[in-house]
């Protein structure tokens, strides 16, 4: 590795450089129940080994439960308030003007792999989405020996930019369909192969919930897909690494009982009440990949645009709580602080949606066709903040009564793979 530096501080927190090889693996949509179901059913015999002989915890992950929030949490160590990422689509309140995360523009100061590079740590972060890959990569330098690039843009790796060129050829293997389980499993294989080649100290492999999103634990689909998975980090265990597993967020069946989607519109519901008001609703969730989701999730914010006097905002708060999908709402200064989030880019309300509904803009904003034949499954609220917290090889004896009453969070896993 060549480093002499012992540790590295980010946001307050401090972890040790890694002396062999840690693989952090981040399971998108990884909600508890896959992981009871596939433990319960044989399917996931190594993440049952990590809870029998070694660390495992429900933890909570950060507020929205997405994708980009937590990603960033993860890699930082902090909640969202610390590096600014607090959806995948925002709306700029000094422009006015809409726009989706696809960089790591909007992000406030550095990261544990940014930090861990520095050091002289050889890292390599993989991840299945390429909108992800460009909001990670932040300080990741591949003359300075750090490898990152995406399962979707495979093909496209360049060494100047990516640390490592034709990864299909590689690998053995096109790059897959980005609305696929097997873009994940191409993270995996690809970071099990640089493991292979002892290319990198640490490493960041995040997968893609399209998988999560389309079929329930103990469907056939699901379980094909974590037992593919649990294969692969068996594979890394192996060959010798410490393994730490967590996820960005979790999910729920948001579908009534007919399978169509419980949905509340609540831009429309909002002109309907206050036509004066221009409340904008922002669906965080929105990003690239809406296919499987319709741009649907459980945490909204409204913006008024024309008129967001404070008592004019308490009233609109007042009756969202009162609509039957909505399981809390807050003034954007009372969610930023409740859920640390960066109060200067929240709305002046915040709507979460209950565990079994979805939030929307307007009803014509939301193309629901390719959803037919699935129910809704999605992610963005309070419902889905439950995910596990895994790590291969048990704590060590001086830090286990700590960890034991613990309020854990998954953006605590670079501090159970490096300094437990």
């Amino acid at each position: 590795m060549g480093s002499i530096q012992r540790s590295i501080t980010v946001h307050g927190r401090h972890y040790k450089v890694p002396e062999g090889p840690v693989v952090v693996v981040c399971i998108d949509g990884f909600d508890p129940t896959y992981l009871s179901a596939g433990c319960e059913d044989g399917i996931t015999p190594n993440m049952a080994s990590f809870i029998e002989s070694g660390f495992h915890t429900t933890a909570t992950c950060a507020m929205p439960s997405l994708t980009n929030p937590n990603n960033m949490s993860i890699i930082t160590g902090a909640p969202t308030a610390a590096h600014g990422v607090s959806g995948n689509y925002y709306l700029d309140k000094k422009t006015g003007q809409e726009h989706m995360v696809l960089d790591d523009a909007s992000t406030i100061g550095t990261t544990i792999l940014e930090q861990l590079a520095g050091a002289g740590v050889r890292v390599a972060a993989i991840t299945a989405k390429d909108k992800l890959r460009r909001i990670i990569n932040r300080g990741l330098f591949a003359d300075q020996g750090a490898i990152c690039f995406s399962a979707q843009c495979a093909g496209e790796c360049t060494m100047a930019e990516a640390g490592i060129e034709d990864v299909e050829a590689w690998l053995g293997r096109g790059a897959p369909p980005q609305y696929s389980g097997d873009l994940s499993l191409f993270v995996l294989d690809a970071g099990i192969k640089l493991l292979q080649e002892g290319r990198a100290d640490l490493y960041y492999l995040t997968l893609s919930d399209y998988i999560q999103h389309k079929h329930a634990p103990r469907s056939a689909e699901a379980d094909w897909f974590m037992c593919e998975v649990d294969k692969r980090l068996g594979e890394l265990i192996r060959l010798g690494a410490v393994v730490a597993v967590t996820g960005d967020h979790g999910m729920s069946d948001k579908a009534d009982p007919e399978g169509n989607p419980n949905v509340l519109f609540l831009e429309d519901a909002i002109h309907a009440k206050w036509p004066e008001a221009g409340a904008r609703v922002i669906c965080p969730i929105t990003d690239p990949f809406v296919k499987h989701h319709g741009a649907l999730g459980g945490f909204v914010r409204v913006h008024l645009l024309n008129d967001n006097d404070t008592a004019k905002v308490a009233e609109m708060v007042s009756y969202c709580r009162t609509l039957p999908e909505v399981e809390a709402a807050y003034t954007g200064r009372e969610a930023a602080a409740l859920f640390e989030m960066p109060v200067d880019r929240e709305g002046d309300l915040v709507v979460i949606a209950s565990k079994n509904a979805v939030i929307g803009g307007r009803k014509d904003e939301h193309d629901l066709t390719a959803l037919k034949g699935h129910r809704l499954r999605s992610h963005g609220g309070l419902s889905e903040q439950a995910i596990p917290l895994l790590r291969s090889r048990p704590l060590q004896s001086k830090n286990r009564d700590a960890a034991t009453d613990r309020a854990w969070r998954n953006f605590d896993v670079f501090d159970v793979a490096l300094n437990y």
